[in-house]
């Protein structure tokens, strides 16, 4: 895939950018490791305030960054201002807390002193995916940076500007020269710097098959990772729900970036004394959503990042309707622009132990199903090889229960779509990955946890 930047609304070439040679990545990781050594010595004091910066510069020019990422992936110009928005809040979140989480943490034993300190490895890869382009990043950077660790972004291809942003942003905030570099190169280099001794250890969010690829590379040099994958999260709707509030809920959450998240809804699974009613009102809303130019202010549906995204979601459309699957609205590209438009759509009656209904759809497209109960409810949703996120939606205290303790998921929202938040973790299981990242845990993941003993 060229590194280039497309706009996913016109099909139009915008930029291209040439890749990193090998002597260019060579002395990019030099470089790296010779930050390190002066960066790890620096204060929380300082990375706080070079971290705080970055936040206001985020602020303050939230617009044009938000402008660039919807020039590059397509995402509705509002919401491309939420997301540095809150980049600029994991920042702060990190320069504050920071210092108190990797703390000195004293242990009583036999000793006269002994204590868990919290040390930075060096030089950490982060494999990023197109979607969230700068959130993704930064929820990598602010951990990464205050721990004293650096940072190497080997970013997905379609999204360089957004890339090369980010290192300026962190080179103007005052982190020094090193601490924090963009790679412009293609998947083909990861396995050759995870072989590479200068890179400690890597995290990636994307695709199975890309997970998969890099936890292969690292384990050959026995080098940690942290994987965040695909999802299809559950919607669950019971029959004691607020249903207008669950209704409107399931749209924002299958329509977030474009469908293009992992954490969005994608699976709606509804109490069959309700379903009637909330099929009706799911139709009613996905009907009213305007799609268009992402820039407008008033479009709810911009593009899907590539024309590869928009040809896999109809093919898995097809896929399903040939499985039995009945089509309420949409399952058609949109051909009234050169752009990767495709309608919001909403499929029911697919067999629920079909392949296709285990699968995740990467685009506006809902999955509806009927069930008898909560029991039925789990057992869906349970049943596929993801784990990510899960909304439920009850008023009733034993059912939530029940959802919290029974869902298989690293995150169960009752009464709210999933989101990330930068004060709790986030990550998966099964095959959505493993790892979290955010809060007091994310910063864990890249540190040496010392055991000190004194006598």
């Amino acid at each position: 895939m060229a590194i280039a930047t497309i706009n996913p609304s016109t099909g139009e070439t915008i930029k291209t950018f040439e890749p990193l040679n090998d002597g260019e990545i060579a002395a990019k990781l030099d470089l790296a490791q010779q930050a390190f050594e002066n960066y790890r010595k620096t204060s929380f004091c300082e990375r706080s305030q070079w971290l705080q910066q970055a936040a206001t510069i985020l602020e303050q020019e939230k617009a044009d960054f938000a402008q660039l990422m919807t020039l590059e992936m397509g995402k509705p110009f509002k919401a491309a201002i939420a997301e540095v928005e809150k980049c600029a809040l994991v920042c702060r979140y990190y320069a504050e807390y920071a210092p108190g989480f990797l703390a000195d943490v004293t242990i009583k034993t036999d000793a006269n002193h002994s204590f868990v300190r919290y040390q930075p490895l060096g030089a950490i890869l982060a494999i990023m995916p197109w979607n969230f382009p700068f959130w993704q990043v930064f929820r990598f950077v602010a951990p990464t940076l205050m721990a004293g660790n650096v940072g190497l972004l080997k970013h997905a291809s379609n999204v360089p500007q957004c890339a090369l942003a980010i290192e300026n942003i962190l080179s103007r905030a005052g982190f020094p020269v090193g601490v924090f570099q963009t790679l412009l190169i293609g998947a083909a280099k990861v396995a050759d710097l995870m072989a590479d001794e200068r890179v400690k250890a890597a995290t990636l969010t994307g695709s199975e098959p890309a997970g998969a690829s890099l936890a292969s590379a690292a384990a050959k040099q026995i080098k940690k990772t942290v994987l965040e994958l695909g999802g299809s999260d559950p919607f669950i709707v019971l029959e004691s729900a607020d249903l207008e509030a669950a209704v409107t809920n399931a749209v924002t959450a299958r329509m977030l970036n474009n469908g293009q998240s992992c954490i969005a809804a994608k699976r709606f699974i509804v109490e069959e004394t309700i379903a009637d009613k909330f099929e009706k009102l799911l139709l009613d809303k996905f009907q009213s959503l305007k799609v268009g130019d992402p820039m407008e202010p008033d479009t709810d549906l911009g593009p899907l990042a590539t024309p590869d995204i928009l040809q896999d979601l109809h093919q898995q459309v097809n896929t399903a309707v040939k499985s039995g699957g009945k089509i309420l609205t949409g399952g058609s590209p949109l051909t009234h622009s050169p752009g990767n438009f495709y309608p919001p759509t909403i499929i029911i009656d697919i067999p629920v132990d079909s392949q296709i209904a285990k699968e995740e759809f990467f685009g506006p497209v809902a999955l509806l199903f009927r069930v008898r109960d909560i029991d039925a409810a789990i057992k869906l949703a349970n049943d596929i090889p993801f784990g990510l996120g899960a909304s439920a939606w009850t008023t009733n205290e034993e059912e939530k229960n029940r959802l919290i303790q029974e869902i298989e998921a690293g995150a169960v929202f009752i009464n709210s779509m999933v989101k990330s938040d930068p004060r709790l973790p986030f990550g998966g299981i099964k095959r959505s990955g493993y790892g979290r990242e955010l809060s007091i845990q994310g910063i864990h993941e890249f540190v040496n946890v010392k055991t000190v003993w004194i006598r």
